[in-house]
């Protein structure tokens, strides 16, 4: 990979890539999540407690973790095949109702009376998250469990363009599902993309590419990222201990950088676009990148993809997925620019 970027040819292929997005199947395994949004407004101090009361004015749900990757996919009109697991709760069968209202296939999903739906509670007052809580099992699948999934996995496989790992750390990836899903990627010949969690960080070995952000990066290799030493050696630890093919680092207001195996990294800028909450964004960029790679994009033409929509979703509060049409347009705009683009695109040697 490498060379320039971005130029006409590019946004040309991005363009089209959306013409595609209908025939491409994303499959998707990891932590399914219900996000619970609780939006109101603060007008004054609790006299019990030197804390915030709000004011509630509404409360949503939406599809979160592995879900909202999901979500994602099929905003862009892309086909998507859901594995995870749920619990006989009603949170679960919120998740169900919500997948249904999207026409998205439940069969991959399997639901245990002994674990909970992992739910997440955001308390959101005057646009800002106030306080968040969480109600989870992280306990690792049973063995059973297991033998389910990937059964369901196995059911599903004809015709997926490509593999998104999704993992919130809460016991669904685990080491026996990993060598599974990387044994499946190896047979279909297909790429294996990893959202990853620290703690599981040796689980990731021989995935095609890996998305940590860049807390995730110093976490996993022990180097804070200050500036382009460390955080070129933070990649090229990353490749070294994962063996991937390419390590891309989302870095928030910075963009992202790609570390490619042949020695190369690039970094692409950040959209710019005024942060209003960045929950899900890391959903928006596995997702819309590997929607991008089933597509036939390259590497770094799927990547600016998924750059482009990752800035629209942290402008608006709560879990978000952009739309074709959105993305579409913001592409456009773009490409008018890309010569002003082109000169912030960094394109340099690591090794």
């Amino acid at each position: 990979m490498g060379g320039e970027f971005p130029v006409s040819r590019d946004f040309d292929a991005m363009l089209k890539s959306f013409e595609v997005f209908k025939d491409c199947k994303v499959m998707i395994v990891g932590d399914i999540i219900l996000d619970e949004f609780v939006y109101g407004n603060v007008e004054r101090i609790s006299p019990e407690a030197p804390v915030p009361v709000v004011e509630v004015e509404e409360e949503t749900l939406l599809l979160g973790g592995a879900a909202n990757v999901l979500n994602n996919v099929i905003s862009l009109e892309g086909q998507t095949l859901l594995y995870g697991v749920i619990g006989m709760d009603d949170a679960g069968e919120k998740v169900l109702k919500l997948l249904e209202d999207r026409n998205c296939p439940t069969d991959g999903i399997i639901r245990d009376r002994n674990r909970r739906t992992t739910i997440k509670t955001r308390v959101i007052a005057n646009n800002q998250q106030v306080v968040r809580f969480d109600r989870e099992n992280r306990n690792p699948l049973s063995s059973g469990g297991l033998k389910k999934l990937k059964a369901r996995i196995k059911d599903g496989l004809d015709g997926a363009d490509i593999i998104i790992i999704s993992d919130y750390g809460k016991g669904v990836i685990s080491e026996e599902l990993m060598e599974f899903l990387r044994e499946i990627s190896k047979d279909l010949e297909k790429p294996l993309l990893v959202d990853p969690k620290i703690r599981n960080v040796e689980l990731y070995r021989g995935a095609t590419y890996i998305t940590p952000n860049h807390k995730e990066a110093e976490n996993m290799t022990g180097i804070r990222v200050s500036d382009n030493e460390s955080l070129c050696r933070a990649g090229n630890s990353l490749m070294e201990m994962l063996n991937c093919e390419a390590v891309i680092i989302t870095r928030g207001e910075k963009g992202m950088s790609i570390f490619e195996k042949n020695g190369t990294v690039t970094d692409i800028p950040a959209i710019a676009r005024e942060v209003y909450d960045v929950t899900g964004a890391g959903d928006t960029v596995i997702g819309v990148l590997g929607l991008g790679l089933a597509a036939e994009l390259n590497l770094l033409q799927a990547a600016f993809l998924a750059n482009v929509a990752a800035g629209i979703v942290v402008g608006e509060v709560g879990t978000a997925a952009v739309s074709s049409k959105e993305l579409r347009r913001a592409v456009r705009a773009h490409a008018r620019n890309a010569s002003e683009i082109n000169g912030f695109i960094n394109q340099y040697n690591y090794v």
